[in-house]
């Protein structure tokens, strides 16, 4: 059962431009993510959502409102604080994989550590034991271009996981699969919700996708025109 809020947003509006070209992608968002929730955000393009997931990845700030973070007013927060929250808190798995071509899969999945300047012995201590979890512990040692899509994905998502983060926010993270690799990595992200109690933000056009969350949230036109509790969750036993 999901524990208190760890992320809320009130009223939260964001406008890009000004004058004549101002345009407000979200119109005043009120939104609660519960500790060990695994929420799907779906909407058309142009709704307001890759806007939101932006803002909550600390990767953008509102025009107004508020966004709690554990707590903290991260509207109130410098570029370097957000950074810094980035790091220590969240995860990110993007529909392209974003792996660098000529490392390894044990080497991209370091990345976020090396970053933190951890030390190399505790780099590949955490980075084997993220490759593990998502089932690619034999692969270390292949490069992106010797792993199928699917073990791409993985690897991203131990990248995701390696600093043990709080929240995990996936764009389209089955985007680039096919339907047998998709159903594959939203179970590995179910497994991450329910077995590491990690709180999962993904953002997806495809309910069959949303249907593995635990809560479905839809946007419309810069506002949250629903939220609705999965209560028959794919990938999920009684």
């Amino acid at each position: 059962m999901a524990g208190e809020p760890i992320i809320s947003l009130r009223r939260v509006t964001k406008t890009y431009g000004n004058g004549a070209m101002a345009f407000q992608a979200l119109k005043g968002v009120d939104l609660d993510v519960r500790e060990g929730d695994f929420v799907a955000v779906m909407g058309p393009s142009g709704s307001g959502k890759s806007t939101a997931m932006n803002i909550l990845g600390c990767l953008d700030v509102p025009t107004s409102g508020s966004f709690r973070f554990k707590g903290v007013p991260v509207e109130t927060l410098d570029r370097d604080q957000r950074a810094l929250l980035r790091r220590r808190y969240l995860g990110f798995v993007f529909q392209g994989f974003n792996l660098l071509a000529r490392t390894d899969a044990l080497e991209n999945v370091e990345l976020p550590l090396l970053y933190r300047g951890e030390e190399r012995a505790r780099r590949r201590e955490a980075g084997m034991a993220a490759l593990e979890k998502v089932g690619l512990g034999k692969w270390w040692d292949h490069t992106p271009a010797e792993l199928s899509g699917g073990q791409q994905q993985r690897v991203a998502i131990a990248r995701a996981i390696v600093t043990n983060p709080d929240v995990l926010l996936a764009d389209e993270p089955t985007g680039n699969l096919d339907s047998k690799t998709s159903v594959e990595i939203m179970e590995l992200l179910t497994e991450l919700n329910e077995k590491s109690g990690i709180t999962v933000l993904m953002v997806t056009h495809e309910p069959d996708m949303a249907a593995y969350a635990r809560t479905i949230v839809h946007f419309r036109d810069g506002l949250i025109e629903s939220i609705e509790q999965n209560e028959h969750r794919t990938g999920v036993t009684a």
